[in-house]
């Protein structure tokens, strides 16, 4: 049997008669070939899930499969997935219904299951790698300032990270297993945190801990660090804004005292400075209610410069203290 990967897959939801679901999927046979390959399904909400018949919808995809992204609309078709192999991140996050831990139904469409199992496991990837940076970056940091040695973090590789820990079993089994987390001299066991508390979190509570890192973060939610990126993902948070929020901070603070420096030499430079600190105070807030967003290039502009007028202070000063040395 020739072997075949699949390199895209696009799902669209009917917007007329949401039990309606489309696909798309992309293959690529060992000879470097492609066959494109349209699916419609029923996904419905009091009955079972099937597969129909499917006629391909002309224009059902404008432009490239490669370049269609979530949101995409084309009548009344709405793209609500879309995973790119060659693209990166090769998706944003897998919405709950095309979780088949949170939709169980999705066993009865095997078409599309085998593809979302794939993709499962490229995310499952991406997650493990994602906590060792964590751990080997923050959790170090931390470990040396206490002179402990950094604990080894082994990656759960028999779990589906896209869904609740263990969500198919009962809840005697989700008490029963047990987050290692790094303590000084010792290991110290912590209960996996129960679904219930995991499906109360709110992108609301989240915001509350942007300002510190992740590890962090996850402990004052009593979650595991594996949880909590999992509930970044349903967000649609990429990447946890700690340091985007952290350089904001400091260009904040950096501002506030030149602004009283400046208020007794000249008032016009301070009005300017003070105004240049309204708007990165209004970015952060941005940023807190949509942390997905990027900092801009203004503020990265500026950022480069406040580091460069830091980097010719310092060499200033340090020449001045050689020459009056000397």
């Amino acid at each position: 049997m020739e072997s075949t990967l699949l390199t895209n897959l696009l799902v669209f939801n009917n917007t007329l008669q949401p039990e309606l679901m489309r696909s798309v999927h992309v293959y690529r046979r060992g000879d470097g070939e492609k066959r494109e390959v349209e699916r419609e399904f029923v996904f419905s909400e009091s009955g079972s899930y099937g597969e129909m018949q499917a006629t391909p919808i002309p224009g059902l995809v404008k432009s490239r499969v490669s370049e269609v992204c979530e949101g995409h609309r084309n009548g009344v078709w709405l793209c609500v997935f879309a995973f790119h192999a060659d693209h990166t991140p090769q998706f944003c996050r897998i919405p709950p219904v095309l979780l088949v831990t949170r939709n169980p139904k999705l066993k009865m469409i095997p078409n599309l299951l085998d593809d979302l199992h794939v993709i499962y496991k490229l995310d499952r990837k991406e997650e493990d790698s994602d906590i060792a940076q964590d751990y080997t970056g923050e959790e170090r940091q931390g470990n040396s300032n206490n002179c402990q040695p950094s604990w080894k973090v082994f990656p759960v590789l028999d779990q589906d990270l896209n869904c609740l820990p263990y969500e198919d079993d009962e809840s005697e089994s989700l008490d029963n297993e047990t987050d290692v987390e790094s303590s000084p001299g010792l290991l110290a066991k912590k209960k996996r945190a129960p679904s219930d508390l995991v499906a109360k979190i709110s992108l609301s509570d989240l915001v509350k801990y942007f300002g510190m890192p992740i590890v962090e973060a996850s402990r004052n939610l009593n979650v595991g660090l594996t949880v909590l990126k999992r509930k970044c993902r349903e967000f649609g948070i990429p990447r946890w804004p700690h340091r985007k929020i952290k350089s904001l901070d400091s260009l904040i603070h950096d501002l506030q005292e030149e602004v009283k420096s400046q208020e007794l030499e000249d008032r016009e430079a301070a009005l300017a400075v003070a105004k240049r600190q309204r708007m990165l105070e209004s970015e952060k807030e941005n940023i807190e209610k949509k942390p997905f967003m990027d900092i801009q290039s203004e503020t990265k502009r500026f950022r480069q410069d406040v580091f460069k007028r830091r980097h010719r202070a310092r060499a200033v000063g340090k020449h001045n203290s050689t020459v009056s040395s000397t």
